[in-house]
């Protein structure tokens, strides 16, 4: 039986609403690998959003006509240098970024990572928002992600992210594809 997909519909409570001029496909992988650890990305951040250092989950934006998981590995190999097995999709979140008036539509996925080659990052990824990758464990994801909700941005992400994640570790278990090696108590 295939796992009940998540659906969260949240709001920008951050920023005052002045329209949204665009919706956005967006890709996102809850990515692991065979030891039950976790890969993320850190962005070094200082724009419009503010100054800050957050997690967030390797993905972004579908091209167009581009098929959901087509855009999944290329976003997998660009940020991570990752070959992965999409297992499942878990679901969607949808939100809202007020200040760039956004509308982001975000499909997870669970990913087993294969392989781990040379990262493709774009300019911006590179120069203005410093990419790097995360290995954690499920425990410390957690933390991280409570821990950037200090900032406007930072707690738009983690409201996006975290029920993602936990339904992520709940799909694991339930698929036996929990490790404890990397992995924290879910």
């Amino acid at each position: 039986m295939e796992a009940e997909e998540l659906r969260v519909e949240l709001q920008d409570n951050e920023w005052p609403y002045s329209g949204t001029d665009h919706d956005r496909q967006i890709v996102r992988a809850i990515a692991f690998d065979e030891d039950g650890y976790f890969y993320f990305v850190r962005a070094e951040r200082d724009d419009d959003f503010g100054k800050a250092t957050l997690i967030e989950t390797s993905g972004g934006g579908a091209e167009e006509g581009e098929e959901l998981t087509s855009a999944l590995r290329r976003e997998l190999r660009e940020e991570l240098g990752a070959e992965a097995d999409i297992l499942c999709r878990i679901g969607v979140v949808s939100d809202y970024y007020h200040l760039i008036r956004r509308h982001n539509i975000n499909n997870y996925y669970l990913c087993r990572i294969r392989t781990f080659g040379e990262r493709h990052l774009t300019e911006d990824e590179a120069e203005c928002f410093h990419l790097s990758t995360l290995k954690m464990s499920y425990g410390a994801a957690v933390k991280e992600y409570e821990k950037c909700s200090d900032t406007k941005l930072g707690r738009l992400i983690a409201n996006r992210e975290l029920p993602v994640l936990k339904r992520a570790g709940e799909i694991m278990t339930d698929k036996g594809l929990f490790f404890q090696n990397g992995s924290d108590e879910i």
